[in-house]
């Protein structure tokens, strides 16, 4: 296919608002109808290097559908327009969240709330599951690779070791056995383009700006919740291989460090980011604002929730543009060396096992009220109490994963029908 003529900045405009209006379904459906968008309805980007590009935001850390998004309309457009289509991709599912968040604090507490709510986590637990077998499928390759799996799973399963060093345990490992692998396709060939210089102005402008809030939080409110959300935030930004449901086990430990949320909390955040269009890792925004309001002196709790809903969505999301304007050519050079690739590799497998960790973790504190902590010396593990099984989320739980992984209904689908179960639930006083 060649590329036809390339497009005005201001009809590009049309076209990335309207795909971040319409992306629903997560990074399958959003990459999916930025191909219908921008490949077979107007043959703006040719297949090969939309698959390339594909292939490159996959390597990186963060959403990989956002990022996708942003090197298209660069591509088109130059930074100007990686810019407005990164952001278009990303505002309207913001707002939506900003305002679901809103929402939540004044009526998460409402009688109908709760059982709407228990079937939107039994939805939740579904599909992080069937995100585990989807993404388990693609990542986890050889016997390095199902070991690197299982020891983050049981390393977050049974002790109280956190993510980022996970993550970077399974790259040193990697890296260390890159020597012992083929080389990788894709590599460089005699004859091929060479690489690009990485543009280091614009990079040290991209991770100003990314790191500006945070550091300005620090300076001026040393210890405070926005602070300590910047923080958390920004190195999740760089540790957060493996998409969202990843991402969240390292989030969770430092929400319940700094007491931003409960673990059903972040069930509810997760399920009501499932029916938002933009990224799953939109559900950032629902912790920043909700963990900020609840810590905050309650005649400032909305200036608060509003200020760590933007400082989650800022440190999430500016990155990407850091990534893909200044590091693709490094990222590029990477892919065609073994130890670099080999490391990539393990991380992606090590995501699986976080995966694996949040799937139970979520599964735990849905179908059990009651659980506690058992230590045996360095290592601990949560263990609910079989009589405190709540028998209505058992059964939703059921549900949804016939419907999601049994009848494969699409994900709007399923938390309507899940949420409209749980209030009819309610209604007979069942929940």
């Amino acid at each position: 296919m060649t590329s036809a003529a390339r497009p005005s900045l201001r009809e590009a405009f049309w076209v990335w608002l309207k795909v971040g209006c319409l992306g629903f379904g997560g990074p399958a459906g959003q990459i999916a109808l930025l191909h219908r968008e921008v490949v077979e309805r107007r043959a703006w980007i040719d297949e090969d290097r939309f698959a390339h590009a594909l292939s490159f935001c996959m390597l990186l850390p963060g959403p990989e559908a956002q990022q996708l998004a942003t090197w298209l309309g660069w591509r088109l457009h130059g930074v100007r327009g990686g810019i407005v289509a990164g952001l278009l991709f990303v505002l309207p599912g913001l707002l939506v969240m900003l305002g679901l968040s809103a929402l939540y604090v004044v009526h998460g507490r409402a009688s109908w709330a709760g059982p709407a709510l228990l079937g939107l986590k039994a939805a939740v637990v579904a599909l992080v599951l069937q995100a585990l077998i989807r993404m388990g499928g693609r990542a986890i390759r050889g016997a390095a690779g199902w070991w690197s799996a299982s020891l983050a799973f049981l390393a977050l399963t049974f002790t109280t070791l956190p993510f980022p060093l996970i993550i970077l345990a399974a790259g040193a490992v990697g890296w260390a056995l890159g020597g012992d692998v083929a080389e990788t396709e894709g590599a460089e060939t005699e004859g091929s383009e060479p690489p690009v210089r990485t543009p280091w102005r614009t990079a040290l402008v991209c991770l100003v700006v990314w790191l500006a809030p945070v550091l300005l939080a620090l300076a001026f409110a040393p210890g405070s919740t926005l602070a300590r959300m910047g923080g958390v935030f920004s190195i999740l930004a760089v540790v957060s291989f493996g998409g969202a449901y990843a991402a969240l086990a390292y989030l969770g430990q430092a929400a319940g460090t700094f007491g931003w949320l409960a673990p059903s909390q972040m069930l509810d955040g997760l399920g009501l980011a499932e029916t938002t269009p933009g990224p799953l890792v939109l559900v950032f925004v629902f912790v920043g604002f909700v963990g900020a309001y609840q810590t905050a002196p309650p005649e400032w709790a909305w200036i608060a929730g509003l200020g760590g809903g933007l400082m989650a969505a800022w440190t999430t999301f500016a990155p990407s543009f850091l990534w893909i304007f200044a590091g693709g050519p490094f990222v590029e050079r990477l892919r065609a060396r073994r130890r670099p690739a080999r490391a990539l590799a393990l991380i992606s497998a090590a995501a699986v096992g976080v995966i694996a960790n949040l799937a139970v973790w979520f599964t735990v504190h849905l179908l059990f009220r009651i659980g506690a902590v058992h230590a045996w010396g360095p290592f601990r593990a949560e263990l609910p109490d079989p009589t405190s099984l709540n028998l209505p989320a058992l059964g939703l739980t059921a549900l949804a994963c016939g419907l999601v992984l049994g009848l494969r209904v699409p994900i709007l689908a399923v938390v309507g029908a899940m949420v409209a179960a749980g209030l009819a639930l309610g209604a007979m006083g069942l929940s």
